[in-house]
Order: C-alpha cells, then structure tokens, then sequence
C-alpha cells in the first residue's frame, strides 16, 4: 500500500528535491517584488488601524462571575413556585384518576367473569334439579307481569295480530333469560336489542334465540298460534360506563335524550343489573342518560332491584343489635368505607375466620338464610340512610346463581329523583311480594303462574318456600314514563 503523499500522485523525493533545487543563475527580483514581501518597520508610515466590523452573528451570553447569584424576583420566585406546585397537582389528579379507572375497571371485570362463568344447565334442570326452582318460577313470573301489564303502548291492540309492533332494548340481558317472555308480551315485539358486558353471555343469548328461530317460538296458548319470532341483535356492551350512542342498531331506531324525540325504543328493559350503576354517581347517570336517550317519548323503562327499604332496615337492625365500638352520632359514608375496606385488604372469602382486633371498628351488617347471604364489608349508617346515594358496596350471594358478587345500595328516593333530571316520571313501583298479592288472581297472570310453576294447578298452594320468599323479598319492580 502507498504512503499519503503517493496517494496524492508525488513521491518523497519529489517534494525533496523541489525544495533543495536553488539555481545560481536566478533572475535578481523586480522593484515591485520587494513591495509585497514584509518591509521594516516605519512609525512615520503609519496608517490610522481600520475599525473592526461588529459580527453579525448573535453574541455569546455573557458569563456570570463565580459566586454571583441570578438577579430573579421574589415575585419572579413565588410564581416558577407556583408552577411547580400546579404541575405536581396535575400529576397526582392524573393519578388518582388512572387509579380510581383501574378500580372500576376491577369491579366491572369481577361482575363480567362471575356471569360469563355461570353454566348453562338448561331449562329441564332449573324446571326440576335446582335447589331454588321456586324462586327462579317466583322472579320469572314477576318479570312476566311487569312485561304484560306495562311493556305495550297505551292506545295498543292486544294480540299478535296489531298493528304497531314493539322495539325493546334490553339492557343487561345476559343470557337471553326473558327472550321467551317478550315474545309473549301483549304487543308484538318487531325487533329486541340484547346489550350486556359479558361476552359468553351475549353468545349464550344469541344461541337461545337461534334455538327459539329453529322451532318456531312457544306459545300459542288457548288454541292461538305461535307468533312471529321477532328480529333478534346480541351486542356486547357496558351501559354504564359508556354511551349506547355509538351502537349502529341503537342510532338507527334513534338515541335522542330530549324529551321531544318521536324515534327511539319503545321499551327499555333492565332486569336485576341496574345495582351496579350505583357504583358512582357518573355511572348512574351515564345509565340513565342511554335510557333517556334510547326511549322514544312515551316509552316505558322497565326493571328490578334490590329493595333499598329492605336494606335500610336490615341495617338500621343490625346496628342496633350490635352496638358500635365509635362515638355517638359519628356516621360512615362510603367513601370511608371503601378507604377502609383498602387499608384491611381485600373482603375475606365466605367462611374465612376474622379476627377482630381490640378498638377494630365492627364488621359490616350481614344477614340472610340457607339459599341467600348480605354482607357489608364495613360499618353502615346507625340510622340506616344511606348517605351520599352511591357507593354503597356489599356482597350478594345466592345458591346456584350468585356467588358473593359484589352489589350497590340504589337508595329509592334518590334514584327517583335523579330519574326526573332525565324526563322519567314513575308510574309504577312494587315490591315482589306485593306484586304476587296483586296479581296472583288476574285472570291472565293468574293461570300464568301455574303454567310457570309458582304455584299448584287451580289455585292451588304456592310452590314457593318461606325461604325463597324471604329471598324474593328483597327485590321491587317499577316502571317509569318518558315524558
């Protein structure tokens, strides 16, 4: 390889020889040669020196000197202060933000995998094998009279032969438990609309409609012919946390929550789920603003949930008969609860020993018999009131149906109010009880109860346990008027 100077097309000689080779015979240099080489020094030659143009360039900063501190306002120091403390408060809001998201997000997954884990054991079973098919008939029933007696339109033609067929929207429908039920309501049914947040469930839903497709529909009693099966769409969805808004079958019939919307749904349906909204005082209000907003004016909301009296008084009991370990007068609310249910961890599992420690507030009211269980996680109003109206969290448990889920107090006074922010004016609300000593000798909902297994053929005895009746007992029915 080369060396740099032969890459440069010379040699070291070369270079050498051009420097050493000085010609004697040289030509004397020129006057005006002399005249750019370096000449002595004159004073008296001298030129006054040129002013330096100034750069153009930005000037450097100036340097501070060491030990010199910055020339900042206190005015100037309290506000970067105060920036600082804006932006931390920003972050920790953030924070407890994504926490509390991730915490209903929690309680939404738990609800979500308990119903998609529940089996399918099939109609035959719960008609004969279960350990509470009296109160599956009983609650089936109630649904049904709610159904019948407030699903059609006021100005309706009974019968499948009318004119104006249903659109019903039913919010957590789970499995497709009340198919069966709107295709025997009063109005004919044109299309139904199951949303529920558990996939399997939706899935469970959409195989019984195709099995209701595949025969034709029940029905036809007294000599009448089955009805037409309605048009049927299962959609996962969570009501409560989000707009329905954005579901293409829910836009196309109409979502509009004034109360001047002439589209929308007929009926509004939400059977044994709309406790969870009660979480938070948004989720209920994103529940009742996809409600408003699916209803047509004129539509009815339909529903059950836990009774809150029944609650309140259960509460109030047990408080009374287990005096607290606190002053007098000092009430939780829910968020307190909550606070403390976090520092002690997570709720025991059934049947796992507690130990209550000396000046340990005392554990929550439970009560309940061998098919059902209440369990609050922590101290309760003395009083029984629930104040605020959400948050109120206990345990559920029900044999064969419910396994300790974790369920809301819906105070009845305040969700009837906050209804009214929305346009729905109660028209109807029952307890179970008071429901089956109404209507247990209609002439129509009366035979319904014997052919549903409530009760012997021809007014007979009721089928129903006092257990399972202690257990129906806790829920109401309503209805209410979009106006």
């Amino acid at each position: 390889m080369g060396s740099d100077a032969e890459s440069r097309g010379g040699s070291p000689s070369h270079y050498k020889r051009k420097r050493d080779s000085a010609s004697p015979s040289r030509p004397k240099p020129r006057q005006e040669d002399y005249d750019e080489l370096p000449q002595p020094y004159n004073a008296r030659s001298l030129q006054p020196a040129k002013r330096r143009a100034l750069s153009p360039s930005a000037q450097p900063p100036r340097q501070k000197r060491p030990g010199r501190r910055a020339q900042i306002s206190g005015a100037e120091r309290e506000a970067i202060r105060q920036r600082q403390l804006e932006r931390e408060r920003e972050a920790a809001a953030a924070e407890a933000a994504e926490a509390e998201r991730l915490r209903h997000r929690g309680i939404n997954d738990v609800v979500k995998e308990h119903y998609n884990n529940v089996p399918e054991r099939g109609r035959d079973w719960r008609k004969t094998d279960s350990k509470i098919r009296g109160l599956r008939s009983f609650n089936n029933w109630v649904k049904s009279c709610i159904i019948q007696r407030f699903s059609p339109d006021d100005d309706a033609t009974a019968g499948p032969g009318s004119s104006k067929r249903l659109l019903v929207l039913d919010i957590g429908c789970g499995k497709g438990g009340d198919l069966q039920k709107w295709q025997q309501a009063p109005q004919g049914v044109e299309l139904y609309v199951g949303l529920d947040p558990a996939d399997v469930s939706i899935d469970q839903a959409r195989e019984r409609y195709r099995q209701m497709a595949s025969r034709g529909g029940r029905g036809g009693h007294r000599g009448r012919p089955p009805p037409r099966l309605f048009d049927g769409r299962f959609l996962v969805k969570d009501c409560f946390g989000e707009s329905i808004a954005d579901v293409d079958i829910v836009r196309q019939v109409g979502f509009d929550p004034s109360p001047m919307n002439k589209d929308g749904f007929d009926v509004v349906s939400m059977m044994f789920c709309m406790h969870y909204a009660f979480e938070s005082e948004e989720k209920a209000r994103t529940m009742l603003k996809n409600v408003a907003g699916a209803l047509t004016k004129g539509g009815r909301f339909l529903g059950c949930i836990p009774n809150s009296d029944v609650l309140s008084e259960r509460v109030r009991r047990f408080n009374a008969e287990n005096p607290a370990k606190k002053k007098q007068g000092d009430q939780p609310d829910a968020a307190a609860v909550e606070a403390k249910a976090k520092e002690d961890g997570e709720e025991k599992e059934e049947g796992e020993a507690e130990e209550e420690e000396e000046g340990e507030v005392e554990r929550g009211a439970e009560w309940g018999n061998t098919i059902y269980r209440v369990r609050f996680p922590g101290p309760t109003p003395e009083d029984g009131v629930f104040r605020p109206a959400y948050g109120w969290k206990y345990s559920y448990f029900l044999d064969e149906a419910v396994e300790g889920v974790p369920e809301y107090v819906v105070p009845w006074e305040a969700f009837r109010a906050l209804a009214e922010d929305y346009n729905l004016e109660l028209q109807y609300h029952k307890t179970f009880t008071d429901v089956w000593e109404t209507e247990k000798n209609d002439r129509d909902l009366g035979p319904l109860s014997e052919r549903m297994g409530v009760r012997e053929r021809g007014g007979g005895d009721l089928l129903v346990s006092p257990e399972e009746m202690e257990a129906a007992a806790f829920y109401v029915a309503f209805c209410f008027y979009k106006v």
